[in-house]
This record gives structure tokens, sequence and C-alpha cells, in this order.
């Protein structure tokens, strides 16, 4: 079995995968020594993989060292796909295992994979598996923070359902230009990367993919799992190159 833990900013997922099936996830606050003893105890893990946006400490490092075949994931990382990004040592590892996992889900179809957290991350992939590059927008939360945050007068705005395509009071402009602008901007990049590639699968990930999925009227992919079955088929890669 294989421990996959993506550790993020403010909360760390983790998964126990059967081969390429995930049999448990969970969510904690943070990783520690002794939790994660506890937990492990539960399952024959063999394998594990973290993916961290920060530095990990020395202590759980050596353990998972000493007990288990163990990958800290970076840019020196063997892939199952080809990594063309030119600077390679700066991709976000989320970035890189959400491509991979839609590489799994959908062989030899070029895709693009959609991230809407904090930032919106649009990722390509070619049907040759070959990882093309993407780009980074502020999200929709962002969006709102911003024009509140950097201006003297304009009041803080939630997103909400909108009823109109123009505002006919502030708080209303402001929520169409954030929520539509945030639209047209996917529009833009989807008719642009389908000139360039032809058919490409939509996969969404990340907390706001339900915005996209009510707002736009092509076919989409949602999964939530998208970076921790990406760490798998990392893990599983290295694994079988290792033997």
């Amino acid at each position: 079995m294989n421990l996959c833990i993506d550790i993020g900013n403010t909360r760390s997922k983790l998964a126990i995968f059967k081969g390429e099936k995930l049999v448990k996830k969970a969510v904690w606050g943070s990783i520690k020594l002794k939790e994660i003893k506890t937990f492990l105890k539960k399952w024959q893990v063999e394998n594990i993989i973290v993916s961290a946006t920060g530095n990990i400490s020395h202590k759980l490092e050596a353990y998972f060292h000493k007990h288990f075949f163990y990958i800290n994931l970076d840019h020196k990382t063997a892939l199952p796909i080809k990594n063309l990004y030119k600077t390679p040592k700066t991709l976000g590892d989320d970035r890189l295992a959400a491509v991979v996992a839609g590489h799994v889900l959908f062989p030899k179809e070029n895709i693009l994979v959609v991230d809407a957290g904090t930032c919106i991350t649009y990722d390509l992939l070619n049907k040759k598996g070959e990882y093309l590059g993407g780009n980074i927008s502020p999200g929709l939360r962002m969006r709102f923070a911003a024009m509140q945050h950097f201006t003297d007068k304009l009041p803080e705005v939630t997103p909400r359902k909108l009823k109109k395509s123009y505002g006919d009071t502030t708080v209303s402009a402001m929520r169409i230009g954030a929520q539509m602008g945030l639209i047209h901007e996917f529009e833009g990049f989807w008719r642009q990367y389908k000139v360039k590639m032809g058919d490409i699968k939509l996969i969404l990930t990340g907390g706001d993919a339900i915005f996209f999925v009510k707002n736009l009227k092509t076919k989409i992919f949602v999964n939530q799992n998208l970076v921790l079955i990406g760490l798998n088929k990392i893990l599983n890669y290295n694994v079988q190159n290792s033997k």
C-alpha cells in the first residue's frame, strides 16, 4: 500500500492507495510524528510520497526514510510524463501532480487541468504525455479581497449567483466584474487552446471548481482528489523503476 501526503499552507491531505485505488482519505491540520505512527499502524504501508509547500520536519523524514520507500517530491523526481517547463524548480508540486493524474485518467488525450483555489492554475498536457506549461491568475476570492484591500472606498463583497451582465450598484458591479471576468478569462484560454491543440479534455479540481461547473456550458470532469491520484502515480512509477 502507498501513503500519499499533500501538505498545504493550512492543512494536509493524506490518502492510502492500494494499487491505483484510493481506500482511505483524511484531512489534518498538521503532520506530526506521533500521529502519523498511530495512523500507519492501521495500514500495511510500504511506500510514502510527500508533496509540501514548505519543509517537513527532519524527524518525520528520518522516520520515513528508515521504514519505507520514501520520496519527497521535487523537480528532480522521476515522472511518468515529460516535463517541458523551462523552470521546473519553480513549478508547484501540486500543479505537477494534478497533471500526472490527468494523464492517468485520460491517457493519450490532450488535457487542460484547472485548479480553482486561492489562485487559478491552468495546466496543459498534450496527447504525447508532454507537460507544456500553463498560467496562473488570482482566484475568485482573491479578486474580491484585492479590490477591497487596495482601495479606500470599495466595500467587502462575497460571491453570489448573478442575475445581470452589468452592475447597477457598486457591490453588484464588483461582483459581476470579478465573477464574469473569471468566466471570460477561462473561456478565452479555452478557445485559444482548442485552436492550437484541437480536442482537449477539461479537468477541474479545487475549492471553487463548482463555480466553473455552474457557469460554463462545456463538458467538465471534476475530481477533488486529483493531486493525491497524481502523487500515487508518481510514487508507483518510482517504486517500479527502483527494482
